[in-house]
């Protein structure tokens, strides 16, 4: 015997009952701005702020753990005394921008206050984005361009190519605001500015 369907007030809940949506979930029609990522309440880890729009994070490879994992802790060793590193800590870059970096070197005197939120562009020296599916079109090409516009010295951006990373290093120049590529490097990274680094990109495999 079969049983009989259901109707459609059994299938769907009275809306009286519905939970109601988050405040970021439905954004105004004039979008978020900075301020919003710090008191939105119930948003997700990591949300970024790109052109006034909310960015979640996906899951991530064990490529990208890896990888930040290990420049995280190369770049912390070969850092001067003035300078810091820091993981995953989103950047004010304008009013309607405050994008999230992989990672970030940065002026010491920022990273003293253990309570902030964000850095502010002038804090950062080297923004660092490792390439993950969902986000290679803001990764190479919307967060660098805004990364330039605030005039963040350097960018690093982390591709995975043929099984192995590839970290593609830029300079800032700041007669045009935008990047330069000053080269490719793959198996090890070996570099004078923005300070003393030779890291040994194989490592990912052993971490």
């Amino acid at each position: 015997m079969s049983a009989a369907p259901l109707s459609e007030s059994e299938l769907r809940p009275e809306p009286s009952v519905w939970d109601p949506l988050p405040d970021w979930a439905v954004p105004s029609v004039k979008g978020f701005v900075a301020e919003d990522l710090d008191r939105l309440p119930g948003i997700p880890p990591h949300t970024e702020l790109i052109d006034g729009n909310l960015v979640f994070v996906s899951s991530q490879t064990r490529f990208h753990t890896r990888m930040l994992s290990l420049l995280e802790r190369e770049l912390s060793k070969a850092a001067p005394d003035h300078l810091r590193v820091e993981r995953e800590m989103t950047v004010k870059l304008g009013r309607r921008q405050r994008p999230e970096p992989d990672l970030v070197v940065l002026h010491a005197h920022a990273a003293a206050d253990l309570m902030r939120t964000f850095y502010e562009a002038a804090d950062v020296l080297l923004a660092v984005e490792v390439v993950s599916e969902e986000s290679e079109e803001r990764d190479r090409k919307r967060k660098p361009f805004l990364y330039a516009e605030a005039g963040i010295p350097y960018f690093w951006r982390v591709e995975y190519e043929s099984g192995r990373p590839a970290v593609y290093v830029h300079h800032l120049d700041p007669a045009v605001r935008g990047y330069a590529l000053t080269g490719v490097h793959r198996d090890h990274l070996r570099l004078r500015l923005p300070f003393d680094l030779d890291i040994d990109l194989t490592e990912i495999t052993r971490i």
